[in-house]
């Protein structure tokens, strides 16, 4: 199964149309990949929060528009990354979309994690309660293989990754407008979220600087024994990799650590 990663540079000089026609003819170019992620907030930036509520559209609005037709064109699966979605009561979200190969919105994720402490998205945005996964059929020479769906600060929360695990989930897409100045976190935590969930980590960041923070770029896939396959440097970049979903549960089976997880213990005692 090959995977392609768009590490899109959002530029705040262009127009947010023009950035939407722009990543759909990148999303052609990817025809022959079976999945296609894109990063997280690209059409309007992560950190832009003064343009969420004017950019803001519904999961089936103008960016779902304009990728359906992309992911149609070049026969892909499509993480289109996430959107400014506002609610029929008015709510903002971060949400994520799904489109299938012949253009249909499959499942949404609203961030859970919000990032800001109080300020941003963490004050300007709902919070999601639903663990989403999605599962894509295998073809005549790949088995199909469950994604799970993360966005950038949920990669700080590892037990969101065991809810995923639990629920199927082996490889963990995670679209983000990481900060240049936490990049190595980024590095670290991907890594981390795939040897203890024995996943694939498909982590799609942006590059460029948009609302005066420099973005970490560095789009990364990691295997589920940690090992990085592919990694984007700090510019806009492409990256393809090929996936074996069956060494999902190769690894599992081999060291299975997972067999070793202990719930429900008792709360601490107290003094």
């Amino acid at each position: 199964m090959r995977a392609s990663l768009i590490q899109i540079a959002v530029d705040p000089d262009e127009s947010v149309n023009s950035r939407r026609r722009r990543v759909a003819s990148l999303v052609r170019d990817q025809r022959g990949a079976d999945l296609v992620v894109l990063p997280e907030l690209w059409p309007v930036g992560a950190f832009a929060y003064e343009s969420f509520a004017d950019e803001a559209e519904s999961p089936a609005g103008a960016t779902y528009e304009v990728m359906a037709k992309a992911a149609s064109d070049a026969g892909v699966w499509l993480h289109a990354g996430s959107v400014v979605e506002r609610a029929p009561d008015g709510t903002l979200y971060n949400t994520s979309l799904v489109i299938s190969p012949t253009g249909d919105l499959v499942r949404t994720y609203r961030k859970i994690h919000r990032f800001g402490f109080d300020k941003g998205e963490a004050v300007m945005m709902g919070a999601g309660d639903e663990l989403v996964t999605v599962a894509l059929p295998g073809t005549e020479s790949s088995p199909g293989l469950t994604l799970g769906l993360a966005t950038c600060y949920d990669l700080r929360f590892p037990e969101l990754f065991r809810g995923l695990v639990d629920a199927g989930a082996q490889a963990l897409v995670v679209p983000a407008g990481w900060p240049a100045r936490r990049r190595e976190h980024w590095r670290l935590l991907a890594r981390a979220r795939a040897v203890e969930n024995q996943a694939y980590v498909l982590a799609c960041g942006t590059a460029g600087t948009h609302a005066g923070v420099e973005q970490a770029g560095h789009s990364i896939v990691v295997d589920p024994w940690g090992e990085i396959l592919a990694e984007a440097g700090p510019d806009e970049e492409v990256l393809s990799v090929e996936l074996d979903p069956a060494k999902v549960g190769t690894t599992r089976e081999q060291f299975p650590v997972l067999k070793d997880r202990r719930l429900g213990l008792a709360e601490p005692r107290r003094p």
